[in-house]
């Protein structure tokens, strides 16, 4: 167990078939005491259940944008004013692509929408086909949300789900707590 100051840490959850990886970053992060509370798009909860991450973090779990699990206040603020950072892993195409226009359609946008990133790090993990990440519109997303000051953990090169090999697949779940640890230090 790392002994950081605790945090809270909002994890958001696309749909992509690296979600599964999540649950070892939720547990992680919760293990070095940090208060994690995890949302997810609708599509997120085909690859893994809510249930899993609340088992994990101890949290209820955030999958729509109607709920207010803990009070009064609008979920998305409450979670957005309350985080120390934020991470979406796997943060897929179609969620990239929305942030960068702007929308904000299901809970994960929706709190991204209300995060002040000049004082909240907001950890974007793309996650897909190498031939998905190389396209020019998923390029141009992502210098958008580099200049709308969203951070950036490039892809790993490895071996794809769809049976293939190059850059877009996610990185390990220890990388990814290792970059939490290193920007909530």
């Amino acid at each position: 167990m790392t002994t950081l100051k605790s945090k809270r840490i909002v994890l958001g959850v696309t749909g992509g078939i690296a979600a599964y990886k999540v649950a070892s970053v939720a547990s992680r992060l919760s293990q070095d005491g940090h208060e994690v509370r995890v949302c997810m798009t609708e599509s997120a909860t085909r690859f893994i259940t809510p249930l899993t991450f609340q088992a994990l973090t101890g949290n209820p779990v955030y999958t729509s944008m109607w709920e207010h699990i803990e009070n009064q206040d609008p979920q998305h603020i409450a979670l957005a004013r309350g985080a120390d950072l934020v991470l979406v892993a796997p943060a897929s195409m179609d969620f990239l692509a929305k942030l960068a226009a702007g929308m904000a359609d299901d809970v994960v946008s929706l709190i991204l929408s209300a995060v002040d990133r000049t004082r909240t790090p907001v950890l974007l993990s793309p996650s897909m086909n190498s031939v998905m990440w190389h396209q020019p519109a998923t390029q141009r997303n992502i210098a958008t949300l580099r200049a709308d000051g969203f951070r950036i953990i490039e892809p790993a090169e490895g071996w794809q789900a769809c049976r293939t090999v190059g850059p877009g697949r996610m990185p390990e779940a220890e990388e990814l707590v290792e970059e939490v640890r290193r920007v909530v230090g």
